[in-house]
């Protein structure tokens, strides 16, 4: 390997180590009912993505996938001022996903997943998300199966790996 693929390597592995400590840093110090859109860019930076709500409402993806176990969504009511915070890849968010459901639904509910593998044989598209195991020594995914004939859900699953 030589030295700058090196450093690279390096510099894109201490940034994935610290982007989350800094994400709950910067959000710990946003204040809904009083931090503006505005504020939020400038301490956070564009969002992966936005979603416009049915209320009027817009929410913004920040999204750690595929190497982070994090993603937040913060909602902004029609004046830019923000609303609510909330870590979507926990176990409460996962139970909410339902057979049936379409990928908008399932990616508004999780945000954009880390990885998506289609198996033919199947019949299956599956995107998965790394998210926060048990214990320190887990990797912990999430999986969403989709019926590849109608882009519906048919289930979900879990792996778990050891580290180390």
């Amino acid at each position: 390997m030589s030295l700058s693929t090196w450093v690279t390597a390096a510099t894109a592995a201490v940034a994935a180590a610290l982007l989350p400590a800094c994400d709950g840093i910067t959000l710990q110090e946003l204040k809904p009912g009083v931090s503006t859109a505005a504020e939020v860019r400038a301490r956070m930076g564009n969002p992966n993505f936005e979603h416009r709500n049915d209320d009027g409402t817009v929410t913004w993806e920040f999204n750690r996938q595929p190497n982070g176990v994090e993603c937040h969504m913060l909602t902004f009511d029609a004046h830019q001022v923000l609303v609510k915070v909330e870590q979507v890849l926990t176990a409460a968010y996962q139970a909410k996903v339902r057979e049936g459901m379409g990928k908008d639904e399932v990616r508004r509910l999780l945000g954009k997943p880390g990885q998506v593998q289609t198996f033919a044989n199947l019949h299956e598209e599956v995107w998965d998300w790394r998210v926060a195991g048990t214990i320190p020594t887990e990797e912990a995914h999430f999986h969403v199966h989709f019926d590849t004939a109608d882009g519906l859900v048919k289930k979900t699953s879990r792996r778990v790996e050891i580290k180390g």
